[in-house]
Formats: structure tokens, C-alpha cells, sequence
């Protein structure tokens, strides 16, 4: 502003759904993790309707001051790394153990009130202000054309209710809008033979799991409590500034709660995805991490390689031993393998059916081959699979790693990331790469129908997604 005041303005992208919802959640929800002392960003004003000056929803919120996590994170020493993630711990514990009566998303009941035709749930007061809360706004329940389905988006009053939610709003999508598609991910199209799929199979699947989640409910009060985490808790959300008391880096504020959940807490643990470094033994197993001893005598980028996956390995056993130490019950659920599985088969089952049943499906033998570590001795499980089909899923598996490791492959080359996204000035470059190896590729396969699919299925290259939306 001209008197140097700063804020920011935030508005949510024109395929932002649910935009209502969105908008009034993520203001209640740093209302009121601020009165419970947690560093987010103060709300000066906001609108959740477009009925405004300014035609669009918007939020107006504190201009932070301070630099993202993501912009230092591999330049800190072990020192600072261990003594931001404590703090992250120490922060995380304090909003985990923050009490909830049931499941869903955080609003204020007025807002609520607006569209829910004065019907209000679990609701509370809080410094003079007024809670409660009200439909879950996780993406997946939302996404595309399923923000048009009439299905229970909460709030859940228990766990059964919530585990049994996305999978029931997905088996909605596919009656009314599902049809025959090729897998959404095309370098996985070979292995599916360029065949379409039916979302029938997937419903089944979908119905099995629904047999199977009551079991998956641990029976201690605490896992099965509800509890509010960061949606999207990473190094870019994550501000942090020098103190000018003490030298030491610390956290000054997280940021971007669009789309913030209240959870059981059995299914809301997890070491955050850009934290975790699982499929290394060496995280796994919580070894202390070392540097090799022979970096001084390796090229440039076997360097580099090491430098990050010793800051890979640095990271997750920080996060899992300052959790183990500071915040126990989120430690609990963590380890647990019952827990650990049913938030693995939640997830999976709630995820937008992109035109492949195997993932989904290759849980679902698992869960019956680990029946009694799950849901406990005696208890009979209520799916089956013949010895048959156990076989071909397995098979299956095998084939899509084989798939999946070829793209890992692509991927560390050209260097791109999630969703092929790569950094904005290394664009032209991965580009101009991307083309040289697909040139290489079919140049390999020379002449024939396996050339001819795989160049029409080119998994870089541009395609239509409002099928699967």
C-alpha cells in the first residue's frame, strides 16, 4: 500500500473446487490455530462468494515476513536442520492435540449458516468467536465432476463414517459418469495391453474395501480421535527467519491451509511426503545417516547425487526421531502396522478412479494375506481371492514396477518432477530433452505396431484430461 503497509491477496484458481467451501475453511481454520498460538498467517478479511467489487471469492491475510524453508533447505548443516524440524514437531503437536468432535473441515458457523440452511455441526466458541464443523474439502472429494454428486462429504460424527465417505462418493462417480478409458498414465498403457478398462472392476474392488474398513478402526480412544494436521506440509509452506537474539533459525509462520482436514488420528499420521524418504533401507530402519567417506574422490554429479541423498536420509530420521520424542501419539501411529496399512488402503480408495483397478485391488490381497495382523486374532475376514488371482495380481505388480522404474529413469535425465513439472528457467532445456529422448526411444524400437503405440501414448506429450475429471 502507499504507507508501505503489505499483505496479501489470495484468490483461488478459476478450477478451484469446492470455491465456497475452500475459502470459508481455510479462514477458520488460521483463526483458529492462531488462538491456540500457532504461527499462520492473520485474516484481515474475506469473502467466499464472488458477490463482491472485486467479482471473485478472496481471502486478505498477512504479508510474512521471512524466507521458505524450500529456498535454504540444502544449504543448512544438521544442526539447523534438526532444530527447525523440533520446532515443526513441537508445532505439530500442539495443533494434533487440538480436541474435535467429529470429522470434516473447520468453518465458522455463520458462514455455514449461509448455505446450510441454518444446520450446523459440532460447533464451539472460541475467543468470542463462533466454530464448527461442516463438509471435508479434501480435493479427491471434490474433484472435477464430482463436485456435482449429492454424497456424504461429512462432517462424519466417527471413523466408520469417514473411512467409508471417499470410497462411496467414488463408487457414485463411476455409476453416473464412469465409462471404458485407457489408464490416465500412459507409460502404464503398455501393460495394460492399450486396453480401455471398466470402471465396473473398480467398483467392485471399491465394494470389497467397504467389507473390509470397519476392521481397520484401531481400538485405542487416541488413534481413533479426531485431529487437525497441515494439508500439505512442506519446506515452501514452511517460513522461517534468523533471530536476532539468538543467531538460530526459526519458524515464523506456515502457510496455505486450503483445503485443511479434521481426521482420525490414526489416518491423519504420516511423515509429510517432501519429509519422508521411505523405499531407502537406510531411512527405514532409522540409521543415522553419514556422508561417504570417499565424496572427495568422485565426479561433480556422483556428488551432487550423494549430497542429496544424505540430506534425503538427514531429513526423514530428524522428523521420525524428534516425533518419536516430542509428539508420542503421533509416534504411535506412525509405527503402528495396523495403522499404517489402513491409512495406505484409505488413501488409495478414496483416489480419483483414473482408469486402472490394480492398485486398489493389489491392497486388498494384501490385506487378506495380513488379515490377523490388521484386524487382530480370530476376527474372519470378509473378502476372498482365489489362489488364481492372487497369482495374476502379483504378476501384475511385477509388470507395472517395470513400467514405473522406466519412468523414474526418464525422470532423473530430464529432470522433472510431479506432474512432469520442472523449475521455470530449466523449461526449454527439459523440453528440448524430453524430445531428444522420445526421438531416442522409437529410434530403439524401430519399425512396427509397438513403435506406432508407443509413439501415439508418448506419456510427455499433451493430452485431454477431461475425460478423467
Amino acid at each position: 500500500m502507499r504507507d508501505g503497509f503489505q499483505m496479501i491477496a489470495r484468490i483461488p484458481y478459476p478450477a478451484t473446487q469446492p470455491k465456497f467451501y475452500a475459502v470459508a475453511s481455510e479462514v477458520a481454520t488460521m483463526a483458529l490455530l492462531r488462538a491456540h498460538g500457532l504461527p499462520v498467517p492473520k485474516v484481515y478479511g474475506y469473502s467466499p462468494t464472488p458477490d463482491n467489487a472485486a467479482k471473485t471469492e478472496y481471502i486478505f491475510m498477512e504479508f510474512v515476513k521471512g524466507t521458505k524453508l524450500a529456498d535454504i533447505f540444502m544449504q543448512l548443516k544438521e544442526a539447523d536442520i534438526a532444530s527447525v524440524l523440533r520446532q515443526l514437531i513441537k508445532l505439530e503437536s500442539l495443533m494434533m492435540s487440538i480436541p474435535f468432535e467429529a470429522g470434516g473441515s473447520l468453518y465458522y458457523t455463520e458462514d455455514l449458516e449461509r448455505v446450510n440452511g441454518g444446520k450446523t455441526t459440532a460447533s464451539f466458541s472460541l475467543n468470542g468467536e463462533h466454530f464448527c464443523i461442516g463438509p471435508d474439502v479434501r480435493l479427491h472429494m471434490w474433484y472435477g465432476r464430482r463436485s456435482q454428486l449429492d454424497v456424504n462429504r461429512g462432517p462424519y460424527r466417527n471413523p466408520e463414517d469417514m473411512l467409508a465417505a471417499a470410497a462411496l462418493k467414488e463408487i457414485a462417480y463411476l455409476e453416473r459418469f464412469g465409462r471404458p478409458l485407457l489408464p490416465f498414465q500412459r507409460a502404464r498403457r503398455e501393460a495394460y495391453e492399450y486396453k480401455e478398462q471398466s470402471p465396473l472392476d473398480h467398483i467392485e474392488n471399491l465394494q470389497r474395501y467397504l467389507r473390509v474398513s470397519p476392521s481397520l478402526i484401531p481400538t485405542d480412544p487416541s488413534m481413533r480421535g479426531f485431529c487437525i494436521r497441515h494439508p500439505d506440509l512442506q519446506p515452501s509452506n514452511i517460513m522461517v527467519s534468523t533471530s536476532a537474539d539468538s543467531g538460530q533459525l526459526e519458524i515464523v509462520s506456515l502457510i496455505d491451509w486450503q483445503h485443511a482436514s479434521i481426521l482420525p488420528r490414526f489416518l491423519a499420521a504420516g511423515i509429510p511426503n517432501r519429509l519422508q524418504n521411505y523405499g531407502d533401507p537406510i531411512s527405514e530402519y532409522l540409521i543415522p545417516p553419514s556422508f561417504p567417506s570417499n565424496a572427495n574422490e568422485v565426479e561433480e554429479s556422483e556428488l551432487m547425487k550423494a549430497v542429496g541423498v544424505h540430506h534425503a536420509r538427514l531429513v526423514h530420521f530428524h522428523y521420525a526421531k524428534g516425533t518419536e520424542e516430542l509428539n508420542k501419539l503421533h509416534h504411535d501411529a506412525l509405527i503402528d502396522p495396523a495403522s499404517l496399512f489402513a491409512r495406505r488402503l484409505f488413501t488409495q480408495a478414496g483416489y480419483p478412479w483414473e482408469a486402472e483397478t490394480h492398485e486398489l485391488k493389489a491392497l486388498l490381497v494384501e490385506a487378506t494375506e495380513k488379515w490377523a495382523q490388521i484386524a487382530g486374532p480370530g476376527v474372519p475376514c470378509p473378502i476372498e481371492f482365489d489362489p488364481e488371482e492372487v497369482s495374476k495380481t502379483k504378476a501384475f505388480s511385477e509388470r507395472l514396477e517395470l513400467s514405473d522404474g522406466n519412468v523414474a529413469s526418464l525422470r532423473a535425465i530430464i529432470g522433472f518432477g510431479g506432474e512432469t513439472w520442472v523449475p521455470p528457467d530449466e523449461y526449454e532445456r527439459a523440453k528440448d530433452y524430453a524430445e531428444l529422448m522420445k526421438l531416442r526411444v522409437l529410434i530403439a524400437l524401430g519399425k512396427g505396431e509397438l513403435r506406432e503405440k508407443t509413439q501415439a501414448h508418448w506419456f510427455l506429450d499433451d493430452m485431454d484430461e477431461e475425460d478423467y475429471m
